[in-house]
């Protein structure tokens, strides 16, 4: 959240858009092999999960839809303009993120 919201003050005025997403959670089979703890719990409650189709549905609404055309730096669940977490709105915090992940990859400001 601290990323997207700060590329989308970078990016304000030049028309390009970014927004951040909780798909839900998913019954895929990200925990079919394993035999740990969490293996175990997701395939218990997988059947209480969202479907693949369900998961995506929020990011191809993102992607597709006029509705959003222009929104940028916001947060999205269940295809709706959600707010997130307050420590995610931290212009400091969000900064120093950016700064250290363009110095981890030699990205010049």
């Amino acid at each position: 959240m601290l990323f997207t919201y700060e590329l989308a003050r970078k990016l304000e005025g030049t028309g390009v858009t970014t927004n951040a997403l909780h798909p839900g959670v998913v019954a895929t089979n990200i925990a079919n092999n394993g035999l740990s703890l969490f293996s175990f719990f997701f395939k218990l409650f997988s059947p209480f999960f969202k479907n693949p189709k369900s998961g995506a549905a929020t990011s191809l609404y993102l992607a597709t839809s006029p509705d959003v055309a222009g929104i940028t730096g916001k947060y999205f669940a269940d295809s709706k303009e959600k707010g997130s977490s307050s420590i995610s709105y931290d212009r400091a915090a969000a900064k120093k993120l950016w700064d250290i992940s363009c110095t981890l990859t030699g990205i010049s400001q």
